[in-house]
């Protein structure tokens, strides 16, 4: 029996974007190169590749889990309702939103459909996926050489510390960079935090909170900046 996104008697399909990331190339010639990635199954069913957005001279990397419904439709990372609420954080914070550079650890959307039909409902990127996608994202931080990395959510998280990573045990606080694909990142401090879609998860009693908490969560990586 073939396994998922394998035809009868087709190879495997690799779980590797590393090929099609260009050697020596500017975010620009990432982008572009991202367009046609086919390091993993999840590009079949996806609309685009969703890469980073932001300035290769950014302080700051706002790193999510994956692309949403609205972000597979745009091609831009954060434009719907969870990147509203972690612009409006970011700016509360402290933080210039113009030296954020801003992306997601998995850049294709994955989801599953409804039972109508008329929407595709969220699938969280399993560490298969997430380790597909690292050369891009390793690629991103060579690049922009951030001071602060914020991982917003689980998925971000685990892209970088690996499985073990827990939010509640390691947000708010200064942490030491993780090497990714074996890049060392000197001088670069990550933040853990809640990724924004959480904050619009929560109920009405502990919406104000979670919000809260990501702004505090972000306030930590600004005065990282000053």
């Amino acid at each position: 029996m073939a396994r998922a996104g394998q035809a009868d008697g087709a190879e495997p399909e690799p779980y590797d974007a590393g090929p099609f990331v260009p050697a020596g190339g500017d975010l620009r010639a990432l982008r572009e190169a991202a367009a046609g990635c086919r390091g993993c199954p999840l590009h079949r069913a996806a609309g685009q590749t969703v890469f980073g957005s932001g300035d290769a001279s950014a302080r700051v990397v706002l790193l999510g889990e994956q692309p949403g419904d609205q972000e597979d439709r745009q091609g831009r990372p954060f434009v719907g309702p969870a990147g509203g609420v972690l612009m409006r954080a970011v700016d509360e914070a402290g933080i210039d939103p113009a030296l954020t550079y801003v992306t997601n650890a998995v850049k294709h959307f994955k989801f599953e459909p409804s039972p109508r039909g008329k929407r595709r409902i969220h699938k969280a990127p399993n560490l298969r996926e997430i380790s597909a996608c690292k050369p891009w994202l390793a690629a991103e931080l060579r690049l922009v050489g951030p001071e602060v990395v914020v991982t917003l959510g689980a998925t971000a998280g685990k892209a970088l510390f690996g499985s073990s990573f827990r939010v509640a045990e390691k947000r708010g606080a200064a942490l030491p960079m993780p090497p990714v694909d074996g890049q060392e990142s000197p001088g670069t401090v990550l933040v853990a935090t809640i990724h924004p879609s959480a904050v619009l998860r929560a109920d009405d009693a502990g919406r104000a909170a979670a919000y809260a908490g990501l702004v505090s969560d972000l306030k930590v990586a600004a005065r990282l900046l000053s």
